[in-house]
Order: C-alpha cells, then sequence, then structure tokens
C-alpha cells in the first residue's frame, strides 16, 4: 500500500492539469460563440494550478496564434468573404467580355448598351431570388446589377450618344425606387444604400457642369425621400448627408449661374431654366423640413439623429440665401421674398410649440425647429423691412420672449438658441455702426442700440435670476455653470457703447471742425474707461466675480486703446483726458481688487459660497 500513494497523487495532478485545459478550450468557445451573437454560458475559473513545462503542449506565443487565425478563419466564414469575392470577379468577367464585344464592333453601341443593361437588370433580378433563399450572395448581386446599370447608363449618354436625356433619367430613378422596394421587402441595407448612391451621383454625372437641371432636381429630390426610408431600415447619417451634400451643391451651382447671367442681362440657355427655379427651390425646402418633422415624430422618446436635427438650421440658410441672390440678379420683389421667409419663420416657431406640447420627456425636436426659426428670421426680417439695423432689436425681443418660455417647457436647448440669436444681434449691430460715415453714425441708429442693449441687458439678468434646468443635455455637457450668458453681458454693453457713440458724435457736431475728430476718439476712451469704473464698483458691491472678470476685460480693452491709438492719434487736451481716465480706471480697479482680497476669511468664503451657488 505505500507503493500506491505517489502514483495516487500523480493522477490528482494529472486530473488537475486536464480539467484546466477543458477550461480553457471551454472559454475559447464561450468567445467564439458570444462573437456570433449567442449569449455565452459564463465560466466558473477553478484556482491555478502548476503544470510543468514538459507537459505543457504549447508556449504562450504558440498559444495566441491558433486563436487569431481561429478568429480570421471564422470572421470570414461568417460573412462568407470568399464565395463574395469570387461572385464579384464572375460577374465582372461577364461585364467585360460584353464590353469587349462591344468595343470591338461586333455589335452596335446602342444594341451593346441594351445587352449590358439587359444584364445590369437580370443581376438585380437574380438578387431579388436570392432573398427568398436568404443567400448571403445576395447583397453582392443587387450591389453589382445597381452599379452597373448606373455606369453603362451614364456611358451611354455621354460617350455614344444613344440614349436620351429623359429615358436616361428615368433608368435611374427606376434602378433607385426598385432597389428601395427590394430592401422594404427583405428588410436589406444594401440595395437601397447602393441604390441611393448610384442614383444621385450618376445623376449628378449625366451631363456635368450643364445637365439639365429641372430634370436633375427630380433625380435628386428622388434620392433624398429614398435616403429618408433608408434611414428607418438602418441609422445611417452618413447615406442622407452625401445625399444632401450632391443636392445642395447642385442647386447652388444651378442658382450661381442663373443669377450671373440674369445680373448681365445675357441669354440664359435652356438647361437653367429659370421659370423652374423658384419653385423647385421652395419644393427642397418644404421637403427637408417634412423629413426632418417625420424623423423626429417617428424617434419618439429616443435620441435625434444629428442629421436631423441640423437639417432644418441648414436648409433654411441655404435656400433663402439662394433664393435672395437670384432674386436680386432676377430684379425680383426682395421684400416679397421677405414676407414669405418670415411665414416660414412663424411656421417653424409653430412647429417648435408643438414639439413642446406632445408630452414627451426633453421635448426633443424643440430646440430644432427653434434654431431654424431663428436663423430664418435674422435672414428674411432684413429682406422684408429693409431696414438691416431696425431689425435687430425685433430679433432680440424674439429671442427674450423663448427663453421665458423655455422656462416653462424646462428646455436648455432652446434657451441656448436665445443666446446665440442675441449675440448674433449685437454683433451684427457693432459691424454694421462699427464706422464713422454718415450711415454708422445717422441718429435713427440710437433707437436700435439702445433697445438692443436693454433687452440684452435684461436677458443677462433673466439668466442670473432663472438657473439652467437640471435635466438639460446640452448645458449638462457643455456648459454647467451657465458661465456662457456672460456674453450677453458683453454683447449689452458693446450695443450700449455704440448708443452713446453715435449720440457723442451728433453733439461733437457742433463743435469746431478741427477739434472734432480728437475729440470723439478720446471720448470713445473715456466712454470705456467710466464703464470699467462703474463695473468694478457694481461687482464690488455685488461681490460678484463674474461682473468683475468683464469689469478687468473692459479695463483692458481701454488700455489697449489709449496706448495703441491715442498715443499715437491725436494730441493735446483730448489725449490728456484719454490718459487720465484709464489712469482714473487702473487706481480705482487696483483699490477694490485690493479690498477684495483683504476681506475676512469667513465673510470671503461666505460670497464665494453664494457666487459657486450661482448657475
Amino acid at each position: 500500500m505505500p507503493t500506491e500513494e505517489p502514483s495516487i497523487e500523480n493522477r490528482e495532478k494529472e486530473l488537475e492539469n486536464r480539467i484546466q485545459m477543458l477550461e480553457k478550450h471551454l472559454e475559447r468557445l464561450a468567445a467564439h460563440i458570444s462573437d456570433e451573437g449567442v449569449v455565452a454560458p459564463a465560466v466558473i475559473a477553478s484556482a491555478p494550478v502548476t503544470r510543468p513545462a514538459s507537459q505543457q503542449p504549447y508556449n504562450d506565443i504558440d498559444d495566441e496564434m491558433p486563436e487569431l487565425s481561429e478568429e480570421v478563419l471564422g470572421w470570414a466564414s461568417r460573412n462568407a468573404v470568399l464565395p463574395r469575392l469570387a461572385t464579384i470577379c464572375f460577374l465582372m468577367v461577364i461585364a467585360l467580355i460584353l464590353r469587349t464585344i462591344t468595343d470591338s464592333g461586333l455589335v452596335s453601341k446602342l444594341i451593346g448598351s441594351g445587352i449590358g443593361m439587359a444584364y445590369a437588370a437580370t443581376l438585380m433580378a437574380f438578387a431579388w431570388y436570392k432573398y427568398t433563399e436568404e443567400s448571403p450572395l445576395a447583397p453582392v448581386f443587387a450591389a453589382c446589377g445597381v452599379v452597373l446599370m448606373s455606369t453603362i447608363v451614364v456611358e451611354t449618354h455621354m460617350h455614344f450618344k444613344s440614349l436620351p436625356l429623359v429615358p436616361a433619367y428615368l433608368t435611374l430613378m427606376a434602378t433607385g425606387l426598385g432597389m428601395a422596394l427590394m430592401s422594404r421587402r427583405f428588410n436589406a441595407f444594401v440595395p437601397i444604400s447602393v441604390g441611393v448612391l448610384c442614383m444621385c451621383f450618376a445623376g449628378a454625372a449625366i451631363d456635368y457642369p450643364r445637365p439639365y437641371f429641372p430634370y436633375l432636381s427630380l433625380v435628386l429630390f428622388t434620392a433624398n425621400v429614398l435616403g429618408y426610408v433608408a434611414a428607418r431600415l438602418k441609422r445611417c447619417s452618413w447615406l442622407r448627408w452625401s445625399v444632401l451634400v450632391v443636392t445642395m451643391i447642385m442647386l447652388q451651382l444651378w442658382g450661381i449661374r442663373l443669377g450671373i447671367l440674369l445680373s448681365k442681362g445675357e441669354v440664359v440657355p435652356p438647361e437653367l431654366a429659370p421659370v423652374w427655379f423658384l419653385p423647385v427651390l421652395a419644393a427642397f425646402f418644404l421637403t427637408f423640413v417634412l423629413l426632418s418633422l417625420l424623423g423626429i415624430v417617428t424617434a419618439g422618446d429616443k435620441k435625434i439623429s444629428k442629421f436631423d436635427f441640423s437639417l432644418p438650421t441648414l436648409n433654411v440658410i441655404w435656400a433663402f440665401t439662394l433664393a435672395r441672390h437670384v432674386a436680386e440678379a432676377w430684379h425680383l420683389n426682395v421684400n416679397l421674398l421677405g414676407v414669405i421667409g418670415l411665414l416660414g419663420a412663424l411656421c417653424l416657431l409653430g412647429m417648435t410649440f408643438w414639439c413642446a406640447r406632445r408630452g414627451i420627456e426633453g421635448a426633443p425636436g424643440t430646440n430644432t425647429f427653434a434654431i431654424a426659426a431663428g436663423a430664418l428670421l435674422a435672414l428674411a426680417l432684413p429682406a422684408a423691412t429693409g431696414a438691416f439695423v431696425m431689425a435687430l432689436p425685433v430679433i432680440s425681443l424674439v429671442a427674450i420672449t423663448m427663453a421665458i418660455v423655455s422656462r416653462v417647457w424646462e428646455n436648455g436647448g432652446v434657451r441656448g438658441t436665445t443666446y446665440l440669436m442675441n449675440i448674433y444681434a449685437c454683433v451684427a449691430l457693432v459691424l454694421v455702426l462699427r464706422g464713422e460715415g454718415p450711415e454708422a453714425m445717422d441718429p435713427i441708429n440710437m433707437l436700435p442700440a439702445v433697445l438692443l442693449s436693454v433687452i440684452v441687458l435684461y436677458h443677462y439678468q433673466w439668466c442670473r435670476s432663472w438657473p439652467v434646468p437640471a435635466t438639460s443635455a446640452l448645458f449638462n455637457a457643455f456648459d454647467r455653470n451657465d458661465r456662457s450668458a456672460v456674453l450677453l453681458l458683453l454683447g449689452g454693453l458693446a450695443s450700449g457703447f455704440i448708443f452713446v457713440r453715435v449720440a457723442m458724435f451728433q453733439v461733437l457736431r457742433y463743435f469746431p471742425a478741427e477739434m472734432q475728430r480728437d475729440a470723439f476718439r478720446s471720448g470713445q476712451s473715456v466712454l470705456i474707461n467710466t464703464a470699467a469704473i462703474a463695473l468694478i464698483v457694481l461687482a464690488y458691491l455685488r461681490q460678484n466675480k463674474e461682473i468683475r472678470n468683464v469689469a478687468i476685460f473692459v479695463t483692458v480693452v481701454g488700455g489697449v486703446k489709449v496706448f495703441l491709438y491715442d498715443l499715437l492719434g491725436i494730441h493735446g487736451l483730448p489725449l490728456v483726458f484719454s490718459v487720465f481716465s484709464f489712469g482714473m480706471a487702473a487706481a480705482i480697479e487696483s483699490i477694490a481688487l485690493g479690498k477684495w482680497q483683504k476681506r475676512p476669511v469667513g465673510l470671503a468664503q461666505h460670497d464665494s459660497a453664494l457666487s459657486d451657488q450661482l448657475p
């Protein structure tokens, strides 16, 4: 019996080693099964057992190499890579044989093109049959048939001149629609995606750069609609972006060429069809808005795709700008176009309210149409009124109204859009009235400047009174503390500066002519430095760090104005006032900041806590 004990221990060790090997094989098998979409059972690993080197079948490097090769072979077999590659090669061989027969002159170009198109149609029909059998080769036949059909149509029309324009476009549209039906019937993404791309790019290639744009627009219209259908099968923003870019580029080419010829009074060629341009553009405008709305509605409470979110805004900017370019070149009524744009902006605002009242958490789609409405309002209102500067306070008033409504909706996205609208209005005011010419210094400009300043400053104060909604995805991701609202404060100050600047210019008109220029430039520096003093005093009294930082920024602007412009450009008493005002601002700011830093620690911590509670 004593001689049997070692053999039993050896058998136990050997059994443990074999169990460990089986567990490793089970882990590999579970990994393969999980890659195929099946949930693998959990493998409970026992304590590691040391195996003698002589019993190891292979080392770690040899253990990893078979796993990698097995993974590659498993992926290739699951996706039928080799059969698909072989099928593509055989189909290409047949197409090349038909092309060689046509090029050699054995058959005419027309007959050869007809044979090629029949071959492509046969491939697409055979793909339908393969889809019914759930064959992995079905997408190959469908894609090859679509690509071959599109290539033959373009080449037959442009090079052989044997296929008229209308049948060529109709063939492309029929191909795209057929692939859409195939995808819908078998819930397959490949046919419709390849069909839409080939239809879109082949249609744009026919007769480029002088296609017959009305017919091309019909092809592009169909491609955009089918792109929406494809997105319902699978989220494929890349496909819709591709079709949208081609559509906008081709219609932009149409509008630019048409505008150039109309402005010069030259004869417009038939392919430009000026009578059709504005109706076609309006049709695309309405279609894009409708497709975005359908995408938002069908998404329900899910996240809206970036394409559906961006489409309305891109659409209104592109369509209205292009329509105005052609209307001005054609000497049409631009004011009427602006009124139509205002009606469109009202419709988009109505869609914004409708999305907010759907009762879905987060009100998806609300900000989508709010941005589009703001952009269209900014473009259409100046065109309708003919007064760009006077339209800016109206845009700001709409922005503050939407901000107040966004609090009721608890929608941070709409709140952010109102920031953009007011910032745009302030920047536009400064850029338009930045000079010293008669148009910039017209007394009438004081009215929009003061209105815009009051509205924007009130908007800033409102933002500090009402914090950002806690559920706002936009502010939680980019601006949790709502620091961007300080741009409203800067915009309001800039608008107020424009107001006082114009008023100052009107007062200085009664001064001697030789004093007006230097006094005006010095007065602007004094105004900036005075604003810095007022801001730092207000910040100290309220213990507001945000206003303090704005005061420091305004002081820097005043310093740059004094030392880089005034010292080199003005002389005499105006220069004295300019430098003295900056010195006063620096001194008062130094005193305020010094007392700010010397405040008691407890009070400073209390104020810091209060400031941290601000949004």
